[in-house]
């Protein structure tokens, strides 16, 4: 009997130990999981800033900011200068020349890749720049929770293809569900790189500007009036001209010399019937 009771208690031993083995591997497997989660979380924040200045010199200070660019890391993604007419006049300079007088406004946008730690000492540097800063403004996008999604889809389709690798012959579309789980890995996997690299490299916008300008230029005289003859000049053309509008008149007239001749013997003739016409008696 005492035989019997000894061996219970020490099964009841044996069974106590093991489940708090299965308990201690099953905190254990937990524990390790939240700790690789946590691992995957990291903070993956895109940076976004803008910035819009006044400047001296939008030429020069384009060049500026190319070298800034440079020195920070940075690329250069693109540019552009434009100049806009706001006022343009022509005023009379010489007899055959005009001053043109051009009012126009200068601007200049870039945008560029900065590194994102050195992104706030980029604009210090541009501020520095800047006669006045009109605006300047900076957004974040936390895309941690996309990139751990696609990290952990990527990690259950790996584990997804494997299986199907090895169960090959029991399934006639392993093969083309293996491909389609592997070509969504891979989309997954650009968009990751994609979200780092904006995270490494911020994108910055800058629009910057200048005073309006005048630029003075003499250019050949275009207008037409300008170029008519002096008054006298003129009262003379104008005179001959009238002669010869006269002659042509009196050649207009002896072309019709028939008409003219037909019209007087037709007068002539009314006048002398009229004359011999008999007196009615009273």
């Amino acid at each position: 009997m005492k035989k019997h009771s000894i061996l219970f208690l020490l099964l009841l031993a044996f069974y106590g130990c093991s489940n708090n083995r299965s308990s201690s591997t099953d905190t254990a497997g937990s524990t390790q999981e939240l700790a690789a989660e946590d691992s995957l979380m990291s903070e993956k924040i895109i940076k976004t800033a803008d910035m819009k200045f006044r400047v001296k010199d939008v030429q020069k200070t384009k060049e500026n900011l190319g070298e800034a660019i440079k020195a920070e890391g940075g690329t250069l993604a693109n540019f552009s200068i434009q100049s806009q007419v706001q006022q343009s006049e022509k005023v009379s300079y010489s007899a055959d020349s005009l001053l043109e007088l051009t009012s126009y406004r200068t601007e200049g946008s870039i945008t560029a890749n900065i590194p994102t730690d050195k992104l706030d000492d980029f604009t210090n540097k541009v501020a520095k720049m800047a006669m006045f800063v009109d605006q300047q403004s900076l957004s974040m996008d936390d895309q941690s929770i996309t990139y751990l999604a696609n990290k952990l889809k990527n990690q259950n389709r790996t584990a997804a293809v494997q299986q199907l690798d090895k169960n090959a012959d029991k399934k006639s579309n392993s093969v083309k569900t293996a491909v389609d789980l592997k070509d969504r890995a891979i989309d997954n996997k650009i968009n990751n790189m994609l979200i780092d690299s904006k995270v490494n490299y911020s994108t910055i916008t800058l629009n910057f500007y200048q005073d309006n300008n005048v630029q003075k230029l003499v250019v050949g005289n275009d207008r037409l009036q300008d170029y008519r003859p002096t008054f006298f000049k003129r009262l003379w053309l104008n005179v001959q001209n009238g002669w010869v509008i006269f002659m042509e008149v009196i050649l207009a007239i002896a072309n019709l010399w028939m008409l003219i001749l037909i019209l007087v013997i037709g007068y002539l003739a009314y006048k002398h019937f009229r004359k011999v016409k008999p007196t009615p008696s009273i």
